[in-house]
């Protein structure tokens, strides 16, 4: 089927060459227009919603690890980390399957949602730029978007003609896991064809940190004794990570035409998923740590995914419609947990899903689409740890996103219908489901922008919602699904408030969500007596959800291409349900900065506190807040070439993502320097 399909689009490739036409100039990017938003322009200071979009230059900088980890810093959003291997990111306090990640806007076809120590198959080094929508966004992507949408958007389908030759390269050390890390880039056109590569590498120790991997709130739970707050290792947190793509253009003056091709290897440990075996009928004694830790009791997954896109666009007359716009993916998933050096759980999904829209002619300030989206996907999980029968998923969605915009005020909204299909040899479920939204915004002044969105968002249980039968040890608990289960509907509202004048910048948003039907993993006090396990059972209840994320920036001083500027962030979000609070909820966290820049070199110290959170649900523990600090300095003595140093955590602080199911066994990196270079030609 993959020779199938690699055969075929190369062919259409080839075939669509002519129709396209000869190159021109057309497809430069605007970089203020968020692609992710619509498939017309929005530009960034013009959405309704919280948005954020990473750069090269802030991806190079981020947190490195996982996608969860490299995203973690922004307002409203926090990693589901599970040691540097897996982690996804949590917006507004929901993850798994209702934040959704893209690549280049359709589906990854990988296992990432369905457990939090499974490693989303794409790394942020493959991306040029990486954009987050906080809220509803499923009346363009679907029920799986109802608490926001990541979308890493690569390079290796070009949009535009290139000359010649362009490319970037980047590499990394690390001091707290010995780390290492390079990736590179380079794109060739002759003419109207556009030939791309790329490959990236990761390879890191495991990380260490000021205190006990285990926290005192844990220790004291397992009745052992906290020896005092020594640093030491986080076991089996070991990665190698290894990513190399090629993509083929072809873009005329009507449009462009692309296939590319990507294979994802990756190796990775994880910290404490054996936990509760080894406490089984063990006496613990001062060699505990050292024993029931050990590399050789520790659980790895061998991650392969090969992965095939096609994406064009299309200018065309065609009633009301100016362009036609396609994109598909089709992958083929596998990873398997090595435990004791013997596999033990292999987790498969294969499938493919494509989208069409037909963008219509902007028309006074009028601007719109409508759009079709379809996937198929097979799932499969044997083994130990096989919680989830094998299960084909289907959907399809048809959806109309529509704009008014008269400059000084301006209206938007969407409609989408899905149906999704879960079949497994013995059950199926169907769901037919209807998401709308309506917006308004306002520029009452020079700079200013204020809108405000509503939204109805409907979402499909998923399989393991659906259809879990059994030990989940990444959880720690025996996961019982049900097939009963309706859609989960929720009604937002989202205000955002934005100002860009004189020295100051600053972008305000506030939410509101009520759920029908929230879908809620609980405790039913009865154990597993094979497993020894907690059986936890999915249910519905009521739940809301409120908060808001703020970010300001004040330039204090500039003087020609030298200034100073403070900035600003902070985030909050509550959670409540019919059961009580939600599991895993984040803390608040406010951040300050102060940032010298020049031509040639910009410095920046970072101040950021995350609070505590004692608001917990049954059988979770409470987390202390920590604060850190860190710095960073870039250096750029000629164009296209950079050289950082950062260093994170300075005061090496104990730090826990209370978003995480591994806090209380992993808390986050200590005191970390990391250098790097980087040149774009």
């Amino acid at each position: 089927m993959r020779k199938s399909l690699l055969l075929a689009s190369a062919g259409l490739l080839v075939a669509a060459g002519p129709a396209l036409g000869q190159t021109s100039g057309r497809g430069a990017e605007v970089t203020e227009v968020v692609v992710t938003a619509a498939p017309f322009v929005v530009s960034l200071d013009s959405v309704t919603t919280s948005v954020d979009v990473l750069n090269r230059d802030d991806l190079d900088s981020a947190t490195p690890g996982g996608l969860g980890e490299a995203l973690s810093d922004l307002p409203g959003v926090r990693s589901s980390f599970f040691g540097p291997g897996a982690s996804r990111p949590v917006i507004r306090g929901l993850a798994g399957p209702r934040v959704l990640v893209l690549t280049n806007g359709v589906g990854m076809v990988d296992a990432s949602a369905l457990s939090p120590d499974h490693q989303v198959a794409v790394d942020p080094q493959e991306a040029r730029r990486i954009e987050v929508l906080r809220g509803p966004a499923a009346l363009a992507y679907g029920g799986s978007a109802i608490g926001g949408v990541v979308n890493v958007i690569d390079d290796r389908i070009s949009e535009a003609p290139v000359e010649g030759i362009e490319g970037r390269v980047f590499g990394a050390v690390s001091s707290v896991d010995e780390g290492e890390m390079a990736s590179g880039a380079l794109k060739a056109g002759t003419g109207p064809w556009v030939f791309s590569l790329d490959a990236m590498r990761r390879q890191t120790e495991d990380y260490d940190v000021p205190v006990p991997a285990e926290s005192r709130r844990q220790l004291a739970a397992d009745e052992e004794e906290f020896l005092g707050p020594q640093s030491s290792t986080v076991e089996n947190t070991r990665v190698t990570l290894e990513s190399y793509g090629a993509g083929l253009s072809y873009v005329g003056a009507r449009g462009f035409l692309g296939l590319a091709v990507k294979q994802t290897d990756s190796r990775y440990g994880v910290p404490g998923h054996a936990h509760e075996d080894e406490h089984e009928d063990e006496d613990h004694d001062e060699d505990h740590d050292e024993e029931a830790h050990g590399e050789e009791e520790g659980v790895r997954i061998d991650l392969k995914q090969t992965r095939y896109d096609l994406r064009g666009g299309l200018d065309l007359a065609l009633g009301p419609f100016e362009r036609l716009r396609a994109s598909g993916g089709y992958a083929d998933y596998e990873h398997v947990e090595i435990e004791d050096g013997a596999p033990s759980t292999r987790f498969l999904s294969e499938g493919w899903e494509g989208r069409l829209e037909l963008v219509q002619a902007e028309h006074d300030g009028w601007q719109g689409a409508v759009g079709l989206q379809a996937l198929t996907r097979d799932f499969d999980a044997l083994g130990d740890e096989a919680y989830v029968p094998a299960v084909e998923i289907k959907e399809a969605g048809l959806f109309t996103l529509q704009r008014l915009d008269r400059d000084s005020w301006g209206v938007e909204g969407g409609l989408r219908f899905d149906r999704r299909t879960l079949e497994t040899a013995a059950l199926k479920a169907e769901f037919d489901n209807v998401s709308a939204s309506l917006g308004a915004f306002l520029r009452p002044a020079q700079g200013w922008y204020a809108g405000v969105s509503l939204s109805r968002t409907a979402r499909a249980p998923t399989e393991a919602e659906l259809f879990a039968a059994g030990p989940h040890i990444a959880t720690r608990a025996f996961e019982v699904g049900n097939a009963s289960l309706d859609s989960e509907i929720s009604y937002a509202v989202d205000a955002t408030l934005h100002y860009d004048g004189g020295p100051w910048d600053a972008d305000l948003h506030a939410f509101a969500v009520r759920y029908e039907g929230f879908i809620d993993l609980r405790p039913t006090g009865v154990e597993n007596p094979e497993s020894e396990l907690a059986i936890f059972a999915y249910r519905q209840t009521d739940a809301e959800f409120w908060g808001g994320e703020a970010e300001v920036a004040y330039r204090l001083w500039q003087d020609s291409d030298r200034s100073f500027t403070l900035e600003g962030a902070a985030d909050y979000v509550r959670g409540d349900t019919d059961l009580g609070a939600p599991a895993r909820i984040p803390p608040w966290s406010a951040t300050g900065r102060a940032i010298f820049a020049t031509s040639w070199w910009t410095g920046k110290l970072e101040l950021r506190q995350v609070g505590e959170q004692t608001r917990v649900t049954e059988g979770e523990l409470p987390t202390d807040g920590y604060r850190m600090l860190n710095a960073s300095l870039v250096v750029r003595p000629t164009d296209g070439f950079k050289v950082f140093l950062e260093g994170r955590n300075l005061n090496d602080a104990e730090a826990r993502e209370h978003a995480s199911f591994l806090k209380d066994l992993a808390p986050l990196p200590g005191r970390n320097f990391r250098l790097g270079v980087g040149y774009t030609f």
